[in-house]
């Protein structure tokens, strides 16, 4: 049985299985809502930057340089091969 839409072609929420759709879909947000633990939030400057005198902050800013060296790592090893 094809489920009943409304002109905009969303699934209507009035007919029974419109109202069953969307209860599934509400167990699942709170499901997924209730089992993914919260991102920690980091502190930031004034300018919005995020504040690298905290614990988190450091501990970003040491992988981001450990992304940027590994990024070029590459790059700069060809070039002290080949003297360019």
């Amino acid at each position: 049985m094809a489920v009943q839409k409304t002109a905009s072609g969303k699934v209507d929420k009035r007919t029974k299985e419109g109202k069953a759709i969307a209860e599934r879909m509400a167990k699942a947000r709170a499901a997924r809502a209730k089992a993914a633990p919260a991102a920690p939030k980091l502190k930031r400057t004034a300018s919005g930057k995020v504040d690298k005198r905290t614990k988190e902050g450091k501990a970003m800013a040491a992988r981001m340089a450990k992304a940027r060296a590994a990024k070029g790592s590459l790059k700069n090893r060809l070039k002290r091969l080949f003297n360019l």
